[in-house]
């Protein structure tokens, strides 16, 4: 036998805890519905002291979450209750965080509580967006069709993410590459040749001379500059912590001249993705225009669908709804979704779409690291370039100094 520790609610609605003794999980629940008890949670009282460890180095990953999906919406369609699909997958986790968190997903819907609502109450392991799908899928009786949607579709988006890092990482690489030379430079390099240049005394080009005011400012100020660089990175993370800050950052994001393409292109692939399989589900229209809003990822961009839904709720066609939205959806887009609606095909092309522009967008990402490539190899250059010439002027007039 085990002592189990529990929460729950009772008939008048309020919530109890306590514990139990029973000689296992399952059978400590069946106690608690015995005592008109709808259960939130059901925890081995030995387990409790590890549940720090577990909600920290022992977080449920992304791809744990997509399994999870994958075999719930296979166990649904092969007809086993939610429930009982639930107490499977937990029993069946290969890691004792999934076993966990899915057992406490059990323990929530074994309560009475929604699917949707046992799941935004994790908001970790699912996003609102992942919970906004199921509930659509529970409210229109389809949630094993929605659930292999959202694994396929977490797939994909795992997939686009991955080409959008390994195109980024390059020119990160390289820009590290150059802040390293360049701090090695200034603090190490130019100041072995200050010390020759000051013991012979004489006038230094004026060049020589702002690289040596860097130079000195970086080795007697280090502390100085890094805690700068440290506030500014406190005050950037700050600020894209608020919502106005991170939709200052969006915006600023949308208008660079690169990087604004980029963005755009990438919101608009997670929509119609997003849309075209909650359609292709048969979620209705506004809910899945409201749910999908959610996936583009930039607030600045959702806020111009808005006003979309508001159309779309009126009984105005999609396509015309969405033209005022011009930064998201360029009119051949508008065009393509118009030809869409009328023959009925709304879902297929959004996912042709949002394909095609993927496409476009890895092309795009593969041109900028092309660019990129040669503009921070000429900036090295550049700047070590300058620093190498500014150091050697000196040593032209060296007889003159000399004297």
């Amino acid at each position: 036998m085990a002592t189990f520790l529990y929460k729950a609610i009772d008939a008048q609605g309020h919530q109890v805890a306590d514990k139990v003794t029973a000689s296992d999980r399952a059978s400590a629940i069946e106690q608690l519905f015995g005592l008109s008890l709808s259960p939130v949670s059901v925890e081995r009282q030995e387990d409790r002291p590890h549940e720090g460890l577990l909600a920290g180095s022992g977080r449920v990953s992304k791809s744990e979450v997509e399994t999870f999906t994958r075999q719930l919406a296979n166990l649904l369609a092969a007809g086993i209750p939610l429930s009982r699909a639930l107490n499977i997958l937990s029993r069946e986790a290969a890691k004792p965080a999934a076993s966990k968190l899915w057992a406490t997903v059990h323990d929530q819907v074994s309560g009475g509580m929604a699917l949707a609502d046992a799941l935004g109450q994790h908001p970790r392991a699912f996003p609102p967006v992942y919970v906004a799908m199921v509930r659509a899928g529970e409210t229109g009786g389809f949630l094993d069709v929605v659930l292999d949607q959202i694994a396929t579709f977490r797939a994909q988006e795992q997939e686009l993410k991955n080409k959008v890092t390994s195109a980024m990482l390059y020119p990160v690489i390289l820009s590290v590459l150059a802040t390293g030379i360049l701090v090695f430079l200034l603090a190490y390099f130019i100041p072995k040749f200050s010390q020759m240049f000051a013991e012979y005394g004489g006038s230094l080009p004026a060049l020589t001379k702002m690289i040596v005011a860097a130079s000195h400012a970086v080795v007697q100020y280090w502390f100085a500059l890094v805690l700068a660089v440290v506030l500014v990175i406190f005050g950037i993370k700050r600020m894209t912590g608020s919502e106005e800050g991170r939709r200052i950052q969006q915006r600023i994001m949308l208008r660079l001249p690169l990087t604004g393409r980029a963005v755009a292109r990438f919101a608009l692939v997670r929509f119609c993705r997003m849309l075209g399989t909650l359609v292709g589900a048969g979620v209705p229209l506004v809910a899945a225009l409201r749910v999908a809003k959610e996936a583009i990822g930039n607030q600045v961009l959702a806020d111009t669908v808005d006003s979309a839904i508001d159309d779309v709720q009126r009984g105005t066609p999609l396509a015309r709804s969405l033209e005022r939205c011009k930064e998201l959806f360029p009119q051949s887009v508008i065009e393509m979704v118009s030809v869409a609606e009328e023959s009925g095909r709304l879902d297929k092309e959004l996912i042709r779409l949002a394909t095609a522009y993927e496409q476009e967008l890895d092309r795009y990402l593969k041109m900028l690291v092309a660019m990129a490539e040669p503009a921070l190899l000429f900036v090295m250059a550049a700047v070590v370039g300058t620093i190498v010439i500014g150091m050697i002027l000196p040593i032209f007039s060296l007889q003159e100094l000399i004297r």
